[in-house]
């Protein structure tokens, strides 16, 4: 395999518009909405910046949240990781964008520092820096 293996995530979200707001305060990102896929148009989409326009083919992966019947925010599946020059940052900005810190950041030996967090979703995430 040339690629790494996950090229896409979805992270659902009951309040598009909070959500939205919560991720931009918290990564200092702009998120850009999606149209609707064809035949679904009641799903709400809104995507994490990229690289490049090629995303698919670069480094790492990127993402959306989404809205959509019959998805609903979780915790304790999948785990995305969202890449940061030091995760205590992040971690410091989601308190006061309604959401709450799980675990400060902490060691994890040569592989960096993680910390994990809720959205304001529900939604656990983990924030990675080394």
């Amino acid at each position: 395999m040339k690629n790494n293996s996950v090229v896409w995530f979805e992270i659902y979200v009951e309040d598009m518009a909070r959500a939205k707001a919560f991720y931009e305060a918290v990564l200092d990102i702009k998120m850009q909405d999606m149209p609707s896929p064809a035949g679904l148009e009641s799903v709400e989409m809104c995507a994490f910046p990229a690289d490049s326009e090629d995303s698919m083919n670069q480094y790492g992966a990127t993402g959306a949240l989404v809205k959509m019947d019959g998805f609903s925010p979780a915790v304790g599946g999948t785990l995305v990781y969202f890449a940061c020059e030091d995760c205590a940052v992040e971690t410091a900005r989601v308190v006061k964008n309604g959401g709450s810190v799980e675990k400060e950041k902490m060691s994890i030996g040569e592989y960096g520092f993680m910390s994990l967090v809720k959205d304001t979703e529900g939604n656990m995430i983990g924030f990675h820096s080394m």
